[in-house]
């Protein structure tokens, strides 16, 4: 592993509350890192820190083993969980005046200004103003203006907040090409699942405290591999109370269970599809959902799915 940029015992404190405790991260060059948590966890404290938005109380942010200087943010780039685009603006006018910031030439700006409209289906757009177009479409717009520097670093908060099912796959699908053109991509998220399908690296906080961080596989492995996947047809309340059933964790359309012992996962089955149809019955890795709520010691899952549980 390539070390990249770093973060050593970064804290944050506003008045009482300690954000971020004593951070320690490492993001390897050319891999998609998650920083992964619930909402208030210390995610976006922590891209503020390293953007030099706000500054850390104590500790050093390096990159390449050298602190960052004012031409960090030339290279790298940012999209903050809050966004901002100039209303009154065309969207041509917009990604030539934000790429300049950049201190990119405008005529390498504008040189790969349609490539970019085009792969987020915004060409038509081109002339219109920014108040003309959806908030998904905002969104995919401040994507392009974050990219449109051709960054070596690029930061994401919270990606994937309001947008479509569609527009997520074609934004997910551009963050792995430029992961295969070796790009660094750090992005915070508190939907799991998200995580789980981009990221190479992930670092969990929880209360400002990291308490997972690593190779995404090395840390599912630690925990086991006593997790089925289930679908069935039928109530599936019973579950809770199944001999050699050890937890449930309720999604929207299906079931995870966490076993006392794999090696009798059919008798588990045999008695599950003795009351209900099973669909699907799978040995899996834990979810990093459910490794979450393990290490941080949450709550127990809402019955109504994983996005409410998630919130």
């Amino acid at each position: 592993m390539t070390e990249y940029l770093q973060l050593k015992g970064i804290t944050k404190r506003y008045g009482a509350t300690l954000a971020v405790d004593n951070l320690d991260l490492t993001i390897p060059k050319g891999r998609i890192y998650g920083m992964i948590g619930p909402n208030g966890a210390g995610k976006t404290t922590t891209i503020r820190m390293i953007m030099d938005i706000i500054a850390p109380d104590s500790g050093k942010i390096l990159l390449d083993g050298k602190p960052t200087d004012d031409n960090f943010k030339n290279v790298v780039g940012y999209l903050p969980e809050e966004r901002g685009l100039y209303k009154k603006m065309t969207l041509r006018e917009v990604i030539l005046y934000l790429g300049q910031l950049k201190q990119k030439p405008r005529k390498e700006i504008d040189a790969r200004l349609d490539s970019w409209l085009k792969r987020m289906d915004l060409l038509e757009y081109k002339n219109r103003k920014v108040e003309q177009l959806s908030k998904g479409m905002q969104q995919k717009l401040q994507f392009i203006t974050t990219l449109i520097h051709d960054p070596e670093i690029i930061i994401l908060d919270e990606l994937f907040s309001g947008l479509d099912p569609l527009n997520i796959e074609l934004i997910k699908n551009v963050l792995l090409e430029l992961k295969h053109e070796g790009r660094t991509i750090l992005f915070s998220t508190h939907v799991m699942e998200q995580a789980e399908k981009l990221c190479d690296f992930i670092c969990m906080i929880h209360r400002g405290r990291k308490v997972l961080d690593g190779a995404l596989n090395d840390v599912k492995g630690k925990y086991g591999r006593n997790s089925v996947h289930l679908e069935i047809d039928g109530d599936g309340s019973f579950l809770d109370s199944l001999p050699g059933v050890k937890a449930v964790t309720r999604f929207t359309n299906y079931f995870e269970l966490t076993l006392d012992d794999l090696s009798r996962s059919n008798d588990v089955l045999q008695a599950i599809s003795s009351r209900v149809t099973v669909l699907r019955f799978e040995r899996v890795t834990p979810s990093l959902y459910n490794i979450f709520i393990t290490v941080a010691g949450g709550d127990k899952p809402d019955p109504a799915g994983e996005e409410v549980a998630r919130g």
